[in-house]
């Protein structure tokens, strides 16, 4: 059981001190890309390929179908929702039974059940039913993943092993979407019944991945050892989290309230680009955009985790929320100038890829770092519960102002809470506490 240090020739290392069975035999570096951390990243992709697809092709979907921006956003931002309160009890049932993989692989096996829903939908009930069970799934499953994987690295390398995994995550939503533009277009040209059924074709193709989502987490990842807490209490748990890790979720939440669901940024597109293009060409276009968008967060994931690793989480967060409020700002000004071009609109969605790409890899991290490993699950499901409670009010919010007022001072509101978010992380940042 005793064995000499690779860093002390000669040295003794204690059986406590021995690497885990995921990181044996890695040094350094390289010790945090083990078996665990890829066979998630390679569930994530081929979990995005699946619902990242009908993110890109919805509002298209729902514009053939007759139905309004303000449906479009209440239809996300209550899913966003459900998945927020679902990732709340998620957490904590799994901190208080030990059973977090077969929870996550149910979360994954409802996403396809979900588009089967939405390819089956005449208007906007049964839309709201597949996106909600897609979202339930999502919730399930995403802090119980996030655990796992941090469990299964050093502290010291939580950014990168994050980054890598927001970049497959990513990945199958650069795919996804990209084979989805390409099926539409291609579908177009068979002969339909009605506008809807190329959409309808796009949505079914897209279950095979999120099947193979559900194998992929099966066979190719092991949860670290993980205990039951039977005596665990859910809101005295909640009550003792440490006080900077509540003043984070606020900002967290304040930021949140502005962050609308990027479907918007994609109707804002179709409808930008509907005028010279024509609606279904313009929504195809608009697919590529949001590709790019996806393409930028997978290109930056990991360098944004290894800078994290460097020079700390929360700093680069705090750049990362400046971002955002950055990207709302420049939606309103795309309205305002009815901007129609391709390479303006191109900047949209890539300053929306960078700071989607510090938010996902980073909020993570942050918590991480703030909380007790026995309360990591629970500590997540807090986190997506604020995120998606305040994604639910700036969804419909930004949708409602959009129909009822005009999307520039919808998008304008988005920005100034953005920015208001931003300065509150960066206040935490400044008193340390």
């Amino acid at each position: 059981m005793w064995r000499k240090s690779q860093d002390e020739p000669g040295g003794m290392m204690h059986p406590s001190q021995q690497q885990a069975p995921e990181t044996a035999g890695k040094a350094g570096r390289t010790a945090w890309l083990n078996g665990t951390v890829v066979g998630a990243g390679v569930t994530s992709a081929l979990g995005d390929f699946c619902y990242e697809t009908t993110t890109v092709i919805l509002p298209g979907f729902l514009a053939v179908l007759g139905i309004p921006a303000a449906a479009l956003g209440i239809i996300e931002g209550i899913a966003d929702a459900l998945a927020a309160y679902t990732k709340m009890f998620s957490g904590y049932i799994a901190d208080k039974l030990g059973h977090r993989k077969l929870l996550v692989v149910i979360g994954y096996g409802l996403t396809p059940v979900g588009q089967v829903l939405l390819a089956l939908a005449l208007g906007w009930p049964l839309i709201l039913l597949g996106r909600l069970v897609s979202w339930f799934g999502k919730g399930l499953r995403g802090p119980l993943r996030d655990a796992i994987v941090v469990q299964a690295v050093t502290a010291e390398s939580r950014g990168r092993a994050f980054g890598f995994h927001r970049a497959m995550d990513t990945l199958g939503a650069v795919a996804g979407p990209l084979l989805g533009v390409a099926l539409l277009g291609w579908a177009q040209r068979l002969p339909w019944d009605d506008a809807s059924g190329p959409f309808r074709l796009v949505l079914w193709l897209s279950v095979i991945p999120g099947v193979l989502a559900v194998l992929a987490f099966l066979t190719l990842v092991r949860d670290p050892q993980h205990s039951a807490n039977p005596g665990l209490k859910f809101f005295q748990t909640l009550k003792g989290l440490p006080l900077r890790f509540k003043r984070y979720l606020g900002a967290v939440g304040l930021f949140g309230i502005g962050d609308f669901s990027h479907s918007l940024l994609i109707l804002a597109a179709t409808q930008l680009l509907a005028g010279s293009l024509g609606v279904v060409q313009a929504a195809q276009v608009a697919g590529l955009l949001y590709v790019w968008r996806n393409l930028v967060q997978v290109l930056t994931s990991y360098p944004i985790g290894a800078l994290a690793d460097r020079l700390g989480s929360l700093p680069v967060l705090v750049a990362g929320y400046a971002l955002g409020a950055l990207t709302a700002l420049l939606a309103a000004l795309a309205f305002w100038l009815r901007v129609d071009s391709l390479p303006l609109l191109a900047l949209l969605f890539t300053v929306a890829g960078l700071y989607v790409s510090v938010q996902e890899a980073l909020e993570s991290t942050v918590t991480a770092d703030m909380v007790q490993p026995q309360t990591l699950a629970l500590s997540y499901g807090a986190l997506g519960t604020v995120n998606g409670t305040a994604k639910f009010v700036s969804s419909a919010t930004v949708g409602l102002l959009w129909s009822a007022v005009s999307p520039v001072l919808a998008f304008v509101c988005a920005a100034v809470l953005m920015a208001a978010g931003t300065a509150a992380l960066a206040r935490l940042r400044a008193r340390g506490g």
